[in-house]
């Protein structure tokens, strides 16, 4: 029998994308066993009632697997594409003019809809429109309010509704549309633990999301656009956590700009103490192959080196041949690095200065004093999460045991890195305290007799905000004798 609350021995999170190819509870439940920690239902696809039946499911798993689940709903956010085609489709030639209009009539291989008429307001001569994931490229020529001449630059064909990429410009778009509206009040309904906001370009965006979840979820943006990057630390003080989307990242920039940015969104996020979350094409092939390229399992490991809160995989699970082994190679590769002699180096090369409260001095202090003792582990109690993301913003060593009455703050924690969330009854005194720590470091399996742990608490207990105790206590062999495993 597996100990119900053992924590994973890996500290990278997995975020699992669900859909057609594993929706159903046996599928979830063996993607969790695989070694998923957390999962992604993707708003842009399936009805309501599907995904309210996927949520249902991965809740029913947790009295089994024995810990909290964590949901993300991602929000499809402002999608810009072309109308249709007379014919469906055309060839466009390079070097030849081509016009988005508003016009509805439907297009030929000189022109075609853009039913936004946001773009034509915020477009001026010299910006690139890139079509269908920059498989071909525009240049506006001529900018007018109902009307846009363009350059192919890179010519392709083109078809029904591709969707359309602006990089030069900040297009004057809601944070939401319609849509998307409807969707997170569906979600916020359903419980989810996160909300993923696509195509930030401000912080004013992720300021209106967070507005309408009324801290009802936190909120992840998702960052994708060159605009979001230029104001990249206004958005992360704004959000609970930030997504390096690198699909569309990587069409509205030139490629080999991609993995410097990730490096920096990486780094810029744990500096604030904000989850980072690398995703897109991860274990690409795996959609239609059992093994990685082996160069996905380096970008895999270099996420992981990098200090990555987690990694996550997309159409490898939601509609991949293979789900079950994506997950299970995602785990076996993260965890061969988190081995790596020299994998806790690499994690500290970003440097993380404690704002100066005593919180952040108490976080920092306590994965020094873990390395300096040998600690066996690191035991924060904590109501809102706070505390146990200001210890993992540190990247201890050793395993953070996080204990919280509330199942909420225990869910959210999915995404953090080497938090184990145990949502448990509070502690009233000092001496529960201590304790309720040695009970279940042992439960857990991250303590033994003679082992030494490190206490991270606030009083008086139950108050938000209030860490204020580093304590350090000793298993005791006699402890052991009246423990339950």
């Amino acid at each position: 029998m597996v100990n119900p609350i053992a924590p994973r021995t890996r500290k990278v999170r997995v975020l699992a994308t669900l859909g057609p190819a594993s929706s159903d509870a046996a599928m979830i439940r063996s993607l969790m066993l695989a070694g998923a920690d957390a999962f992604r239902i993707n708003m842009s696809h399936g009805a309501h009632e599907t995904h309210a039946k996927v949520i249902a499911a991965i809740r029913g798993l947790e009295k089994e697997v024995g810990r909290p689940s964590t949901i993300l709903a991602d929000l499809q956010g402002p999608k810009l594409r072309v109308g249709r085609f007379a014919d469906g489709k055309v060839q466009l030639q390079t070097g030849e003019r081509f016009t988005l209009d508003r016009d509805t009539t439907p297009g030929d291989v000189s022109r075609v809809e853009l039913p936004h008429p946001e773009i034509f307001a915020a477009l001026t001569p010299g910006a690139r429109l890139l079509v269908d994931d920059g498989k071909i490229v525009l240049r506006a020529e001529e900018v007018e309010p109902d009307r846009v001449i363009t350059r192919v630059e890179v010519g392709g064909a083109i078809s029904n509704n591709k969707g359309v990429n602006v990089p030069d410009v900040v297009v004057p778009l809601p944070a939401l549309t319609e849509k998307d509206r409807r969707d997170l009040a569906f979600a916020l309904e359903e419980g989810v633990d996160w909300v993923a906001l696509s195509f930030v370009q401000r912080p004013e965006d992720v300021a209106e999301a967070r507005r309408l979840i009324g801290g009802k979820a936190s909120l992840l943006a998702k960052i994708e656009k060159p605009s979001a990057i230029d104001r990249l630390d206004e958005i992360l003080e704004l959000a609970d956590a930030v997504m390096v989307a690198r699909g569309d990242l990587g069409v509205e920039l030139p490629p080999e700009s991609v993995p410097p940015l990730q490096k920096r969104i990486v780094e810029s996020a744990r500096r604030l103490g904000r989850p980072v979350v690398v995703a897109t094409q991860m274990l690409e092939s795996m959609i239609s192959t059992p093994t990685p390229t082996r160069a996905e399992v380096s970008d895999v490991a270099t996420a992981v080196y990098d200090g990555a809160d987690a990694i996550m995989l997309s159409a490898e699970l939601a509609a991949g041949a293979w789900p079950e082994e994506s997950v299970a190679m995602m785990n076996r590769i993260s965890t061969a690095v988190e081995k790596d002699p020299a994998h806790g180096d690499r994690v500290h090369f970003t440097k993380t200065i404690p704002d100066p409260t005593t919180a952040d001095a108490l976080a920092e202090a306590a994965g020094q004093i873990a390395r300096t003792i040998s600690a066996a582990a690191i035991i924060c109690f904590t109501s809102s999460g706070s505390t146990a993301r200001r210890i993992a913003r540190e990247r201890p060593s050793v395993p953070l045991l996080v204990l919280t009455p509330k199942l909420q703050t225990a869910r959210r924690l999915g995404l953090l890195w080497g938090a184990h969330a145990v949502n448990t009854k509070d502690v009233a005194s000092f001496e529960e305290m201590v304790a309720k720590s040695k009970r279940m470091a042992l439960r857990a399996g991250v303590a033994k007799g003679g082992d030494r742990l490190i206490l991270v608490a606030g009083v008086p207990f139950g108050t938000p905000g209030s860490t204020n105790v580093l304590h350090i206590v000793r298993l005791q062999g006699d402890e052991l004798k009246g423990h339950k495993s």
